[in-house]
């Protein structure tokens, strides 16, 4: 799942999972002032989609889920990770049923379940909701390749709003409807779809007369215990109680649902906020950090009277990468030059040093199954090896210096760590133009047309399978037209694909791990991706939150399920 880039000091920026609801949806305006009895989450930027099949950040799917949109099946809000780790009925009756040999599977919908207009929750919406992960040209930047590629069609399938009946009844034959019961039917064994279903918005119930495609992006049809009251795209608003919601439906292990009313509030720079957390002033005693973690300036005064008690660190699930752009750097060896020359001790001491950060050697965070340190990054030095970059771009004969563009999302910590990564880049033989960009970050990067040599990514497995982090970042088969997907480098290898192909049909975990770390050393050979960095996480809420956790399910950020505020 995308990882925003997080802000400390910054001005607005597009960073993953760094988000607020940015839900534009009934009503418009500024949120006003907030309530003393609402939970108010503070961030500098907001959302970038709010449509359930595009969202691919994972605290905007862990906060969507809490808040919003009720799945099938859904991750308990515990802080034991083996709990929290294990798919919940949650609009479905069980967990599922598998046959085939993990070739087809089926749930059963629940009595009961509404929409916020009343209207029953139906098989057909769950269909309907599928078939939109096709349309990646409408609806881009979700993770619906994964069901793109393996639903058993027997034709291309554009999605709904341009498929021929043809292709619509192909979409037909592949997912069904019998009553209250929908069957999906996969190519392949999909022995960890409870997972995925959990993990992501992808197979989430649409209603097909609410849709208007790429126009809902920032709009929110609820199915959980809150709706929107009134929003402002840029400014934030309001959630309260959603009437249709019937708890009875509900595991309280999933949503306990506890604030009558939360507030979201757009465009508060971290070091503000931070600075009225620290100092627990009458107007941040309800607020928790949506995003924003907390400065490095601050880290010496974690330890005060009236905020040791209230800091939670946290080691997340994400690791932070460079991407080199295949279609702008085509040389193997001015890529590798370019890792080579990366000093990751001077981006992580410009980050905050190692209270912030520890090195990443793989794209794989280590405590996910699978994991192994990638061999072209598991001894190399970190401070850069500016003599072995110049002799790589010496034998690879182009003119220096040569010229790279570095684009990243913007924040004050993100401009200082992009110049520190300047001076050994520079010194081996580059000439180094930076391109920070704000909110569109993520819209621009995913175009294959896209012009920068080099960017940043972050990244966290989808579920506890690093299936969900090579394969879902450098299968070239998600390339198109108008989108890379999250093949931001627009990375090509057959070899690389056909190991993907291998591990995804493979019959046990230990099998799929195999072909995994073979395409993993092979990337790494290729510099489809240079590791820096795992962030820890560092959080300060205020002083009337209760019940302030993180939890896997909720990606290492606030967890929205359980938590609640004094009266």
């Amino acid at each position: 799942m995308l990882k925003k880039r997080a802000k400390y000091v910054a001005v607005s920026a597009a960073g993953v999972l760094g988000l607020s609801l940015g839900l534009a949806a009934c009503g418009g305006g500024d949120s006003g002032e907030s309530s003393s009895k609402a939970l108010l989450m503070v961030s500098e930027d907001a959302i970038e989609h709010l449509d359930p099949q595009r969202i691919y950040v994972g605290v905007d799917i862990a906060d969507t889920t809490r808040l919003v949109y009720r799945q099938l099946l859904a991750f308990p809000s515990s802080t034991d990770p083996k709990v929290s780790g294990t798919p919940t009925p949650d609009l479905a009756t069980d967990t599922g049923t598998s046959t085939e040999g993990g070739k087809v599977w089926s749930f059963t919908v629940k009595d009961g379940v509404k929409w916020q207009d009343g209207s029953e929750i139906t098989c057909e919406d769950f269909a309907y909701g599928a078939s939109r992960n096709f349309a990646a040209d409408e609806l881009t930047g979700g993770p619906g390749f994964y069901l793109t590629a393996k639903l058993a069609l027997k034709g291309e399938y554009p999605g709904p709003y341009t498929a021929t009946p043809e292709q619509q009844a192909d979409f037909d034959q592949a997912v069904t409807c019998d009553g209250k019961t929908i069957t999906y039917k996969f190519k392949t064994p999909w022995p960890d779809f409870p997972l995925a279903i959990a993990s992501l918005h992808m197979m989430d119930p649409y209603k097909k007369s609410f849709d208007k495609g790429a126009k809902n992006d920032d709009v929110i049809f609820s199915n959980g215990p809150y709706k929107v009251d009134k929003w402002s795209a840029t400014k934030g608003g309001t959630l309260i109680r959603n009437d249709e919601y019937d708890p009875k439906t509900d595991d309280k292990s999933l949503r306990e649902a506890l604030p009558d009313k939360i507030e979201f509030k757009y465009g508060e720079k971290p070091e503000t906020l931070y600075e009225k957390l620290f100092s627990d002033s009458p107007d941040s005693q309800y607020i928790v950090p949506k995003q924003s973690r907390v400065p490095p300036e601050f880290y010496s005064r974690l330890t005060e009277a009236g905020v040791k008690d209230r800091y939670v660190q946290v080691k997340s699930p994400y690791v932070d990468y460079l991407v080199p752009n295949q279609n702008q750097m085509k040389d193997p060896k001015v890529r590798r030059a370019l890792a080579l020359a990366t000093n990751v001790e001077a981006w992580i001491a410009a980050g905050g040093g190692e209270k912030a950060y520890t090195p990443a050697d793989s794209i794989v965070n280590p405590a996910v199954g699978g994991y192994v340190p990638n061999p072209s990054f598991k001894d190399r030095n970190l401070a850069g090896d500016v003599e072995g970059a110049k002799k790589l771009l010496a034998e690879a004969g182009v003119k220096t210096p040569y010229p790279i563009t570095f684009t990243y999302p913007q924040s004050d910590t993100a401009d200082k760590q992009a110049a520190a990564l300047v001076e050994t880049w520079e010194a081996a033989g580059f000439k180094v133009t930076l391109d920070p960009l704000g909110d569109v970050y993520y819209t621009e990067i995913q175009k294959p047309s896209n012009e920068a040599d080099v960017m940043w990514g972050g990244w966290g497995a989808d579920w506890p399978s690093a299936m969900t982090v090579t394969a879902a970042l450098f299968d070239s088969r998600q390339i198109e037209k108008s989108t890379n997907g999250q093949n931001y480098g627009n990375y090509k290898n057959e070899k690389v694909d056909a190991l993907f192909d291998k591990a995804g049909s493979a019959a046990t975990i230990e099998e799929q791990n195999k072909y995994l770390q073979e395409a993993d050393a092979t990337m790494g050979e290729d510099t489809a991706y240079i590791p820096l960095e795992i962030a820890t996480f560092n959080w300060v809420y205020g002083s009337k939150v209760k019940n302030f956790t993180t939890t896997t399910a909720s990606s290492s950020f606030a967890e929205l399920g359980s938590i609640d505020i004094e009266d």
